[in-house]
């Protein structure tokens, strides 16, 4: 049983190990500033222990994906995909309220994140029916098909309501559309079709006044800094007293003030101790992630598996420009966390299993002779 888990030496040699480093490196900063963010609580050493042995469960799911052809994985597509259904589903039903939504599922001590692992499945799907339908996005039947397979998830979803993951999804759906070719005078129709829609969903009563306020709250915190606004204020105040090298590690305050500063707004406690270097070192890591993993994509030996690199490179590039832009005012405030950075086990493991997937997908590229 275990020979069956052991990895072909050949194989190995194909693995590219620079973006594991990538990823471990982030994870560490974002370790070092979860304990720092909570120093001197009862839960600072407790939550970075729990990040550290997430990490190493990440590492494991990693290496337990790389053991198994990818192309296994399309044959499981359907079951992943439902699965994922289910779980918002029975989310959206009996599912522990958070910051307003119904997004958290909880099994005694332990909380996950059905949007999460549904996210993963959509992307599986997804590659399945392109791959089926050797990319031909473009024919309409086609592409129906596709929009329902995306729809069905976002629109469970929307209805917990978690307004971040539905923005990821949606961009995770559009850049797979974007590279696989899809016809623009459609893109620029569905982009439209999409803001009638917000349009629609931001008048229905679905989203509560302050779900709204803290969306629309970065245009102008100065005028709800008592309320949805005071985040903001405080996350920039914190950005800003950073300078250029920052206060140093455990030596910042004005982070303290910043509510979620372990999860969504991990970056002000990142940019107020290490300042802007630090903020440059971080960005520079995940550049260095991202290009490993569009030159993994580019060398795809097929189309299932350049739409599932596609799809979480996708999802890293948007949830970095979101998380990133939104501590800073540039982007409205949402619950999306900053991958691999932010304190979080449904978000950290389905990071590491999004990279073994990609690194699967690389390691063979090309036909290995046995």
């Amino acid at each position: 049983m275990l020979q069956n888990l052991r990895l072909n030496k050949k194989l190995l040699r194909e693995l590219d190990y620079s973006a594991i480093v990538f990823a471990i490196c982030i994870v560490i900063i974002g370790c070092l500033n979860i304990y720092s963010a909570k120093k001197g609580t009862a839960s600072g050493i407790s939550l970075t222990k729990m990040q550290i042995a997430f990490m190493i469960l990440g590492l494991i799911t990693v290496y337990l994906l790389l053991v198994f052809d990818y192309m296994l994985i399309e044959n499981y597509a359907v079951i992943i995909y439902w699965a994922g259904i289910m779980l918002l589903i029975f989310g959206n039903i009996s599912g522990q309220v958070t910051n307003g939504a119904n997004s958290w599922i909880r099994f005694g001590g332990i909380g996950i994140q059905p949007s999460e692992f549904a996210k993963i499945g959509m992307i599986i799907m997804l590659a399945k029916k392109i791959d089926g339908m050797e990319g031909k996005i473009n024919d309409v039947r086609n592409l129906l098909e596709l929009l329902f397979y995306a729809a069905v998830p976002m629109i469970l979803i929307v209805i917990q309501p978690d307004m971040g993951m539905t923005m990821v999804s949606f961009f995770i759906v559009l850049g797979i559309f974007y590279c696989m070719g899809l016809n623009y005078k459609i893109i620029i129709g569905g982009l439209t079709s999409v803001l009638l829609l917000v349009v629609g969903i931001w008048n229905s009563g679905i989203i509560e006044p302050y779900q709204k306020g803290r969306l629309t709250a970065f245009l102008d915190p100065e005028k709800y800094d008592l309320t949805s606004g005071l985040q903001l204020i405080q996350s920039k105040l914190a950005i800003g007293s950073g300078g250029i090298f920052g206060r140093g590690f455990g030596k910042g305050v004005q982070f303290n003030s910043v509510p979620e500063n372990h999860t969504d707004f991990i970056f002000a406690v990142l940019a107020e101790e290490w300042g802007l270097i630090g903020a440059l070192v971080l960005l520079l890591l995940y550049g260095l992630l991202i290009y490993r993993l569009v030159k993994i994509a580019k060398e795809s030996k097929d189309i299932f598996g350049t739409v599932l690199c596609v799809g979480f490179v996708s999802n890293l590039l948007f949830s970095i420009m979101q998380n990133v832009g939104m501590t800073m005012g540039l982007m409205p405030i949402t619950g999306i966390t900053l991958p691999f950075m932010s304190y979080g086990g449904s978000s950290l493991l389905t990071s590491f299993m999004a990279l073994g997937l990609v690194l699967n997908v690389g390691m063979r590229r090309k036909k290995i002779n046995f």
